[in-house]
């Protein structure tokens, strides 16, 4: 079994005490910017509504029996700042009486009445290089938000990672934040720049030279008991070739003055824990393991937690032998000093592109024998619910390491074993077998072997092949893949209340194929580093990828193709799990199928939820794509209400409530569009 490594879990222990005590004592408790869970309807302080990601309001306006009375009563078209229909990734918060948002590929902050969806103010950063050449450029997800004596501040990171504080009522930067930024328009107050905090080379304008590596930021920050925490992101590990980069170290900084606190090295240098982990000194010139996950936290307890990526680069990992610390982990960092409470990792020396994709989720349960347990869960692309107590680290139920397949890639040297969850059982397919392959027909189901026999098919952690391997064999199957399971489009939402957490997930798999990496930097051309990975990604995709596919186009494997699954985290059991969506045209009117009843496959893509006190809300479409908005009932899973949508919801629904309405907001695309009850209807129509 893995346990979680800790440091000093008595002490901490006591000193969780000792805060309670303060807590319910005295008036000396460290301050709380916004509650650990979202108690009052009237705002959403993060982009998971609250410290603890749980997409969940105690709005309660919207029932039932209403549902279907739900109109558009406003829409904001970011097309103005370029937010166009493939980046609608930011879920706003309802701060002080505005909605707050990032969009487009510069990142611009914007404030929105919330009744009228109209412009109330917008904060551009000034362009620089480093502002042009970022590979996430269009991501943001939302932002941070804290207080400063008494006023509402909004924090964000820019593609050219910069660290922005601004007023949430003006979008004026704050004074005496950060230090000047030595470049022509930007702000003389208000910014913190980034990259001055991580010890590389780099240029103010052009940032760090890509030969050297890449860094840039794809979520907002943290701001707990007046500190902001910063994540990071990276190159794209699919697109990579290359074995030099720089680590995702997460930095800190004071919430009033900007000023440097700390600094957490995701690969630890020598004499820090885990760095025997990494061999054949990869720690020096490698790197990755960013938090492009948004954070969460326990004010109360003074704990940030970190999910984290892979190592530099995905599907080969020959050049940096050992278990890779902390990549594909769980970091619990203490807020005020950024020294490491506990750890799990959930993948050992990753190379199957199973990133942690969502922010981690807490709740109080209340578990049979052990009563009120405080807890954390992180989803997952293997379709597991990773679930531990979030102040020691234990795991909730056992986490057991078991063998997994080895490597036959030259230079390849995996772990033996990797962590297994024993319960919550896995909210969708893992590994790929004979048993899972479509056999709606006799005929499809020969089909399907015959073309299986090209790929490797087997459990979960089933590794990459490489071109010309023995076996003479066309790719592996990884199953989920990399897009499957569980996905940072449709985070995981959960009733504080109840202790349910329920999960949107899709089966979908990837073929993992390598070629020489020269050949595969001539297919994805690399932006980082120097030196060529002797084995690199070569599964092409597009016109002329080769994924085992059926004459008919159907999928190769059973549906549901994708699901809701709802898990009481009390006792760790399933409750209930629905398709989403309904069975596409191309599929239930394919003529592979003609006279047989194959029910309900769902939709096939990931659909994003929002929890409210009186149902589950989520987006999802019809067998035509017509988007639907569906209500659902928490405790059954049964339909409970269903209405057209003005188009499908991207990456998160919100919902609050405003001058006494509820309101939900869907992402549609590069829009946002509010839909309320009637009586909700405010004056300013369509804003621009």
């Amino acid at each position: 079994m893995q346990t979680p490594n800790t440091n000093k879990i008595a002490g901490k222990m006591v000193s969780v005490l000792l805060a309670a005590i303060l807590l319910t004592c005295s008036g000396l408790a460290v301050a709380q910017d916004i509650p650990l869970f979202n108690t009052e309807p009237d705002e959403w302080y993060t982009l998971g509504g609250d410290y603890a990601h749980t997409r969940f309001t105690p709005a309660d306006e919207i029932t039932a029996d209403n549902f279907a009375d739900l109109e558009v009563v406003w829409e904001w078209d970011g097309a103005s700042f370029n937010s166009i229909s493939s980046n609608g990734r930011s879920t706003p918060s309802l701060i002080d009486g505005k909605l707050i948002t990032v969009a487009g590929d510069k990142r611009y902050v914007i404030a929105i009445d919330p009744k009228t969806g109209e412009t109330l103010w917008t904060y551009r950063e000034p362009d620089t290089g480093r502002s042009k050449n970022s590979m996430r450029s269009e991501y943001g997800k939302g932002v941070g938000f804290g207080e400063v004596d008494g006023r509402g501040v909004i924090y964000i990171i820019s593609p050219a990672f910069f660290l922005t504080a601004l007023d949430v009522q003006t979008g004026v930067p704050l004074e005496g934040f950060g230090r000047p930024v030595p470049i022509n328009g930007f702000p003389k107050t208000g910014v913190v720049d980034l990259l001055a905090d991580l010890g590389h080379p780099y240029d103010p304008y052009d940032g760090i030279p890509l030969e050297i590596g890449y860094i840039t930021s794809s979520s907002p920050p943290i701001v707990v008991n007046d500190t902001v925490i910063v994540g990071n992101s990276a190159e794209h590990g699919y697109h990579q070739k290359r074995i030099e980069n720089v680590p995702g170290d997460i930095l800190a900084y004071d919430a009033r003055t900007g000023a440097f606190k700390w600094r957490f090295n995701v690969i630890p240098k020598p004499g820090e824990y885990g760095h025997e982990t990494w061999e054949n000194d990869a720690w020096q010139w490698t790197g990755d393991v960013s938090s492009w996950a948004p954070l969460s936290a326990d004010p109360v307890n003074n704990l940030v937690y970190i999910p984290t990526n892979s190592a530099t680069l995905d599907y080969y990992g020959g050049f940096r032998p050992g278990d890779n610390l902390y990549g594909a982990s769980l970091i619990a960092l203490d807020v005020e000093t950024g020294e490491r409470a506990w750890h799990f990792q959930m993948v050992k020396h990753e190379i199957w592109n199973y990133d942690n994709p969502t922010a981690p989720v807490l709740l109080d349960l209340n578990m049979p024998g052990r009563g009120v347990v405080p807890a954390v869960m992180q989803v997952s692309k293997q379709a597991w619910v990773y679930a531990f107590n979030r102040v020691t680290g234990e795991p909730l139920w056992p986490i057991v390491d078991r063998p997994v397949p080895p490597s036959i890639v030259p230079g390849e040297v995996l772990s033996p074993t990797q962590p297994h969850v024993t319960k919550p059982a896995a909210f969708d397919m893992q590994g790929i077998t004979e048993d899972d392959l479509i056999d709606f027909t006799p005929a499809l189901r020969a089909e399907a072997l015959e073309v299986m026999e090209d790929y490797v098919m087997g459990p979960l952690f089933t590794p990459p092949i490489h071109a010309d391997n023995p076996m003479g064999k066309y790719a592996a199957m990884n199953c989920p893949g990399g897009g499957g399971g569980a996905n940072i489009d449709a985070p995981p939402v959960a009733d504080p209340a109840t202790g349910m957490l329920y999960v949107s997930s899709t089966t979908r798999c990837f073929t993992l194929r390598l070629v020489a990496g020269e050949e595969s930097e001539l297919l994805f051309p690399s932006l980082t580093g120097t030196t060529i990975a002797r084995y690199a990604n070569g599964a092409l995709r597009g016109p002329q990828a080769r994924p085992p596919r059926l004459a008919s186009g159907l999928p190769i494997w059973k549906p549901p193709y994708s699901r809701i699954t709802a898990i009481d985290m009390n006792s760790g059991e399933h409750v209930w799990m629905i398709p989403t969506g309904e069975t596409p045209d191309r599929i239930k009117n394919n003529p592979a199928l003609e006279g047989v009843d194959i029910g309900n496959t769902g939709a096939g893509v990931l659909v994003p939820m929002l929890a409210t006190k009186t149902m589950l809300i989520y987006s999802g479409q019809a067998s035509d794509g017509t988007p639907i908005l569906y209500a659902i009932d928490k405790t059954t899973g049964d339909t409970i209400g269903e209405i057209e949508a003005p188009a499908r919801s991207f990456y998160g629904i919100s919902s609050w409530v405003y001058d006494g309405h509820q309101y939900l907001i869907l992402q549609t695309g590069g829009k946002l569009t509010a839909m309320a009850l009637p009586a909700a209807r405010g004056e300013g129509g369509k804003a621009h």
